[in-house]
């Protein structure tokens, strides 16, 4: 069933010293349009690969994106990305920050009016009485608004989040989660999100996609997530699904686990038992 963003056959190879390194093999994904699904991984697996892919900052080895109806072909403002590090230009202030992007969206829009859209959002997280402060005198949750705000402003047709809230403190993560929640309840933005916690999966997608260890790392289980939107952290945790949900994504993820364990020890015996071949005369 086709969807508003189609993955198929995604896939990623790397050319090494030791020959071709598959990091992502057959990854086959569809999201609707709104949907919110967090892609959830040990690290390494390939989940940044995805993500960076789909921003176009990442040449595609195989298979495709298509967006709305149109495949990519490299960075485009139809999608917005918010990394762990906001990546501001510190000697800005968070109005010029956000306007840097504005400004290429909007270009025949009057000053005033690319001037009205920048501090819209950034009062929306929360920064309406900063915008004139330089990134650099802004805290790191402060400066990370400025990334969302930044992203949403674009309007684009999907947000792509690499774990955001990552370097954040417990209070401020949660008060972000909330803010981006609503947001994309209001713009009804499709997003993708890497995250390592399990319940911040939970609590902000609709769908949590599962992924296997790398190398040839391939989407390994979906899970669907019950709970109504609006999100009220308190309901969500309360849910009757709530922790055989969280239960068996960890059980999935130990699963993993054991897998690179059982993998590891098969090929360290493989390489002993090579060293210990007898090598023929001459060699």
């Amino acid at each position: 069933m086709a969807g508003f963003v189609e993955m198929f056959r995604l896939g990623k190879t790397y050319d090494t010293p030791n020959g071709p390194a598959v990091i992502v093999e057959e990854f086959n994904l569809n999201l609707a349009k709104g949907e919110y699904v967090c892609l959830l991984g040990h690290s390494g697996c390939g989940k940044s690969t995805v993500l960076t892919m789909t921003a176009g900052l990442n040449p595609i080895t195989h298979g495709g994106i298509v967006i709305d109806g149109h495949e990519i072909e490299g960075p485009g403002p139809d999608r917005g990305v918010v990394f762990q590090s906001p990546c501001l230009m510190p000697w800005m202030t968070a109005m010029e920050n956000v306007l840097l992007g504005v400004n290429q969206v909007y270009p025949h829009g009057t000053k005033a009016q690319r001037h009205d859209i920048a501090a819209y959002y950034l009062t929306l997280v929360g920064l309406g009485n900063s915008l004139h402060t330089r990134a650099s005198a802004l805290s790191q949750g402060m400066q990370q608004r400025v990334g969302i705000a930044r992203a949403f402003a674009l309007k684009p047709k999907m947000l792509l989040l690499d774990e955001p809230f990552g370097m954040l403190d417990s209070l401020t993560r949660m008060e972000l989660q909330e803010i981006l929640l609503e947001i994309l309840i209001r713009d009804k933005v499709t997003t993708m999100m890497i995250t390592h916690d399990v319940d911040e999966a939970l609590f902000m997608s609709d769908k949590v996609v599962m992924m296997t260890n790398g190398p040839r790392a391939r989407v390994g289980k979906v899970f669907e997530m019950p709970f109504d939107r609006p999100r009220v952290r308190a309901e969500v945790l309360d849910h009757p699904d709530y922790y055989d949900l969280r239960g068996d994504m960890i059980q999935f993820l130990e699963d993993q686990d054991h897998k690179k364990l059982k993998a590891d020890a098969e090929a360290l015996e493989a390489k002993k038992q090579a060293e210990q071949e007898p090598q023929p005369a001459g060699a």
